[in-house]
């Protein structure tokens, strides 16, 4: 942001730092209620708005307690056109749940079920209700929903712009006040680069310390081989590509892209991006440009469960997307144990 318009904003975001003040303040003398449920539970949240590595978080989450536990998958459900609890079923589309509780249901269902809901202190004894064996429900984007108290709070953070760099809304993306992260039990730094340098883990352990006495881990986004939007099949040779984006933060996608493939062209919406045929005809027209080369269009995991609704509109194209997972640069299962030992207490 230009540092004229942050100074411009710079009293709004004061205004909006009392109104969270004031409601957290709340939460902390009880005047608001937070429940804390018997089952298990644990948070998945940030202090800025978007793109700071959420999603992978949860999947990690799952795929280190599914072998333990019966999991619930607990999301907001931001981007759909419903509103309420509503359980996953096979039969839902984007606009039913969201996008990224949608991806999480197509990777992990029938093993894990997955839910939305606006107010997750509600949601929360309906879940339990329609499948009891549950024992451990994992809140997505959930830091800011203090109605409901977790076992665990993991607040992630992005490596490009971590919370102690940023501002508060509208100067900059912060929901609230950078102390805010004491209340996580532990913060992980998301998308840090695979070759990150032990003096730059240390300055950012350094940096966080100066906001919380938490112990800070870092993650880096792998990203696994594309595989065909139609039938999943992998990618195994590498062709040109149009690639194709609805997501916060495109610039590490991008440069991955970049360097493994011919990167002709690159067609970027916001995040949660509802595609409309007005889209596949721009796909159409790019893919024309480039006929010679022959080029697939690749797009993110994230997307490809948008897309869905749309292969009538793609059956002419070649369309392939990436999976990604978290992976720890270091100490995984100092952060297993600690995630394990905070659930069994």
């Amino acid at each position: 942001m230009n540092p004229l318009f942050r100074v411009l904003l710079f009293p709004f975001g004061m205004l909006y730092n009392l109104v969270m003040r004031f409601r957290n303040h709340l939460y902390d003398i009880g005047y608001k209620k937070s429940f804390q449920f018997q089952t298990m539970v644990v948070s998945v949240g940030n202090l800025s708005m978007g793109g700071n590595g959420k999603t992978p978080m949860v999947e990690y989450l799952i795929r280190m307690l599914q072998p333990n536990y019966h999991l619930a998958v607990l999301s907001r459900g931001y981007g759909r056109s419903s509103s309420g609890f509503k359980l996953a079923t096979s039969t839902h589309n984007t606009n039913d749940i969201g996008d990224e509780p949608l991806q999480i249901f197509r990777k992990f269902s029938p093993e894990v079920t997955v839910a939305v809901g606006e107010s997750r202190a509600l949601a929360i004894p309906n879940i339990l209700l329609e499948k009891p064996e549950v024992d451990l429900i994992i809140l997505d984007d959930a830091f800011q929903h203090r109605a409901v108290n977790p076992q665990v709070s993991v607040l992630v953070t992005d490596y490009q712009n971590p919370f102690f760099k940023d501002y508060l809304f509208p100067s900059g993306m912060l929901r609230e006040a950078r102390s805010s992260v004491s209340r996580a039990d532990v913060v992980v730094v998301t998308k840090c680069p695979a070759t990150i340098s032990v003096d730059d883990r240390k300055y950012y352990e350094e940096m966080i310390g100066g906001y919380c006495d938490l112990p800070v881990f870092f993650t880096t986004i792998e990203y696994q081989s594309p595989r065909s939007f139609t039938d999943g099949k992998v990618l195994l040779d590498q062709p040109p590509v149009v690639l194709l984006t609805g997501i916060a933060k495109a610039e590490s996608l991008v440069e991955y892209v970049g360097n493994r493939y011919q990167l002709l062209d690159h067609l970027s919406y916001k995040d949660h991006h509802n595609y409309q045929p007005k889209d596949f005809e721009i796909i159409r027209k790019r893919l024309q440009k480039y006929s010679d080369n022959a080029p697939i269009v690749l797009t993110t995991e994230k997307d490809m469960v948008r897309l869905i609704p749309h292969q009538k509109e793609l059956q002419t194209m070649q369309v392939y997307y990436i999976p990604i997972e978290c992976k720890f640069v270091e100490g995984e299962q100092r952060f297993n144990h600690l995630i394990l030992n905070q659930i069994e207490k």
